[in-house]
């Protein structure tokens, strides 16, 4: 065999994405501090393909975290308001007559963006939701009768004022099962709010990021994700992890018996599959630990299970029952 045919065959080395991870970690804390969470959450639902929601008082970096990560990963960011007057259209786009050539024409709306962030989501009417439901989970839009498929990766970053409920619609179980991950933004520690209001005091600070990663980047970390070995034990355990939320009684949980109105959907289980393997390639393995599981449970289950109205007045959250879930359920 010749040197050329050598040369041929020898398969191609993996890219390791790892050090430009990191990278991507550095220029984003050079607007964002103390969100690390977040932003790895961030970073888990677009190498996942997952739709993410976020809840959180306002002034927390929410949409200046979105907005930096989509400079860094040059992706085309586009922002909507949502309002109690929005229309579908405001979000889709619209058929326009054009006089001069006596035609209609397709003005395309904001959703046609890599990184689409819907801020407050739940101040819109049904009909908006109903066009962002499509999008969402087609991946393309419907203007007149043509279709049009979205530019990929495509991702919905939605948040939620859990403040102030005058004017909001709340959201449809569908709508809602649809999003990958619901992430509670916290307050920032002492350190890191102090840091923030050094920064924003200085008036000439400037938000300067330099793009890291690129589309075919991030599909590259998709396919390596999509190697990453989780065991049958551990698949097991996912089951039984979503199972329990269903009926807590089977589970040793009789406290929590009467509080369960719905459990997790069958996308909790995908959701907390992909997720956990999305932890464990961020943590540098190609193997999904128990921890790694545990870390995303509640980022995954907490906005897709429904408590009766008796739980609610006790006093249960969701959380409660996910922690006691954690403690319960074994890995056999």
């Amino acid at each position: 065999m010749s040197p050329a045919s050598d040369a041929s065959a020898t398969p191609a080395t993996p890219v390791d994405y790892h050090p430009l991870i990191r990278q991507v970690f550095a220029e984003m804390g050079k607007v964002v501090v103390g969100q690390q969470p977040l932003l790895t959450r961030l970073l888990i639902g677009l190498f996942t393909g997952g739709h993410i929601l976020l809840e959180g008082v306002p002034g927390l970096a929410k949409t200046l975290t979105i907005s930096t990560l989509a400079k860094v990963l040059h992706l085309h960011f586009q922002r909507v308001q949502f309002t109690p007057d929005l229309l579908p259209s405001d979000l889709v786009g619209t058929m326009i007559y054009n006089q001069n050539q006596s035609v209609f024409e397709v003005k395309k709306g904001p959703i046609f963006a890599n990184l689409v962030l819907a801020d407050e989501i739940n101040r819109s009417p049904a009909k908006v939701q109903s066009a962002l439901l499509e999008a969402m989970q087609e991946k393309q839009v419907t203007i007149g009768e043509i279709t049009y498929p979205l530019d990929l990766p495509f991702l919905v970053l939605a948040t939620q004022n859990p403040v102030e409920q005058e004017g909001t619609y709340p959201l449809p179980e569908a709508q809602v099962d649809r999003f990958m991950l619901k992430v509670h933004v916290d307050y920032l520690k002492k350190a890191d709010e102090l840091e923030v209001m050094r920064r924003m005091a200085n008036l000439s600070f400037v938000e300067d990021v330099q793009p890291i990663l690129t589309k075919e980047d991030i599909f590259g970390i998709r396919q390596q994700i999509n190697q990453v070995q989780i065991s049958d034990t551990l698949e097991k355990y996912l089951i039984e992890l979503v199972f329990a939320t269903r009926r807590p009684a089977d589970y040793d949980l009789p406290e929590f018996a009467q509080a369960v109105q719905f459990g997790a959907s069958p996308r909790a289980s995908i959701a907390l599959h992909r997720a956990s393997k999305a932890v464990a390639y961020l943590e540098g393995r190609d193997y999904v630990l128990p921890e790694d599981i545990k870390e995303v449970a509640a980022d995954v289950l907490n906005h897709r299970i429904l408590l009766t109205y008796e739980a609610e007045a006790d006093g249960i959250r969701t959380q409660d029952l996910i922690e006691a879930i954690l403690r319960k359920v074994p890995i056999s």
